[in-house]
């Protein structure tokens, strides 16, 4: 069994904010807050980066109309002893699911964990 870190992209919706720079914070702490609540503080919460369409360009990930902003955050966790990638996606995905219901995931990135040591 291995260890696998998992990011994960979620879709956060954020209301009555000016800009976009509020938005991404509401919701990262909106997130965080969910999160720990479930004692899940070990899921790392961040702003998410989209491309420029134009020149490529890293942005963050916020799309702000009319007072509602629409945030993709990364939220990255270490998932211990699992059988594989896909096993590590489907623990992550339920963990974290649980804790934010109606917020929609999907998995960006599984590495294996390097530097691992057996436990005796």
């Amino acid at each position: 069994m291995s260890n696998y870190v998992v990011a994960m992209e979620a879709a956060w919706l954020v209301r009555d904010v000016e800009n976009s720079d509020d938005a991404i914070g509401v919701a990262v702490s909106e997130a965080g807050k969910r999160l720990n609540d479930q004692d899940l503080d070990y899921v790392e919460v961040e702003a998410g980066l989209t491309g420029c369409p134009a020149c490529g360009e890293p942005l963050d990930a916020a799309f702000l109309a009319a007072s509602t902003a629409l945030v993709g955050l990364v939220l990255e966790l270490t998932v211990f002893n699992a059988d594989s990638e896909e096993h590590a996606k489907r623990i992550a995905k339920s963990e974290v699911g649980g804790a934010l219901r109606d917020v929609p995931l999907e998995v960006i990135e599984v590495a294996e964990e390097a530097g691992e040591e057996e436990d005796a």
